[in-house]
């Protein structure tokens, strides 16, 4: 029996889970949350794309034939790189709707 673990969350859970961390009276955090969430949407397409069509692609240049990586896999290094730069920036609250600071908030 294998265990997997589930990453198709929906992007509505994702979505409610964030607007109930987040203050939601700023509009650069909802934002934040919205340019998340249309990132995670571009990420799953692609992954999708390549899944169907194979991480290696077959290029032919004229006698040539080579395989090569599949071109949105470097896409999706990228993408995923701004989903976890917008998640830095997002400004959580604590249980108590306050803020959550962390030590690098005291330098």
């Amino acid at each position: 029996m294998s265990s997997r673990l589930r990453t198709d969350v929906s992007i509505d859970k994702i979505k409610d889970y964030l607007m109930s961390r987040i203050d939601t009276t700023s509009p650069v955090e909802v934002e934040k949350v919205g340019r998340y969430l249309k990132h995670i949407e571009m990420y799953r397409r692609m992954e999708r794309t390549v899944k169907k069509e194979g991480v290696s692609v077959k290029t032919e240049n004229g006698s040539q034939t080579f395989l090569k990586a599949h071109p949105l896999l470097g896409e999706m290094n990228k993408v995923n790189s701004a989903i976890i730069n917008i998640e830095r920036s997002i400004e959580f609250l604590d249980d108590d709707g306050m803020p959550k600071y962390s030590s690098k908030d005291l330098i």
